[in-house]
C-alpha cells in the first residue's frame, strides 16, 4: 500500500529525474541548409553536428537570411553528434553580432505582429521579416 507522504514524493522524484542538473548545453557555429540533409551546425573546428528540432524550430534553421550567421542554439545532446535543440517556445535559437547574443524572431511592420518562425503573418498574410533582438526584451517591446 503507498502512504500519502509517498505520494508527496512522486513530483519532486520526477522532477529530478527530468532535470539534468538545470545546465543547458549550446552549440555555435554556421548553420547547414542543405534540403537534402537535417540541419546542422558547423562549428569553427569544421565539425558537423546534426540537429533535430521541433517543426517550428526546423523552419528557423533552414531559414536562408540566417545562412551566413554565427548562430547558437540550446538544448542538449542525444549523441556526440546530434543535438537536440530545446522547443520552440523556449527561445533556445540566437545569433550571435558584435557580441552580442541576440534571440530569433520575425516581424510583421503591417500589423505588429511578433512571430518565432518564418512565414507569412496570420493576420495579413505578408511574409515576416527577420527580427534579431535583444533577449531581454519583452515580447511586445517595439524597439
Amino acid at each position: 500500500m503507498i502512504s500519502r507522504r509517498s505520494l508527496l514524493l512522486l513530483p519532486v522524484m520526477a522532477a529530478a529525474a527530468r532535470d539534468d542538473s538545470g545546465r543547458k548545453e549550446s552549440v555555435r557555429g554556421r548553420l547547414r541548409q542543405d534540403d537534402r540533409l537535417p540541419p546542422a551546425i558547423v562549428t569553427p573546428e569544421g565539425r558537423a553536428i546534426e540537429l533535430e528540432a521541433d517543426g517550428p524550430t526546423e523552419a528557423v534553421l533552414r531559414d536562408t537570411r540566417l545562412a551566413k550567421e554565427d548562430f547558437e542554439v540550446l538544448g542538449h545532446f542525444r549523441t556526440e553528434n546530434v543535438f537536440v535543440v530545446d522547443p520552440i517556445h523556449e527561445r533556445a535559437l540566437f545569433v550571435w553580432r558584435g557580441g552580442r547574443r541576440l534571440v530569433v524572431t520575425y516581424w510583421c511592420d503591417v500589423c505588429s505582429i511578433r512571430a518565432w518562425s518564418p512565414g507569412r503573418c496570420q493576420c495579413c498574410q505578408e511574409e515576416m521579416r527577420l527580427d534579431l533582438r535583444d533577449p531581454a526584451l519583452k515580447e511586445m517591446d517595439l524597439k
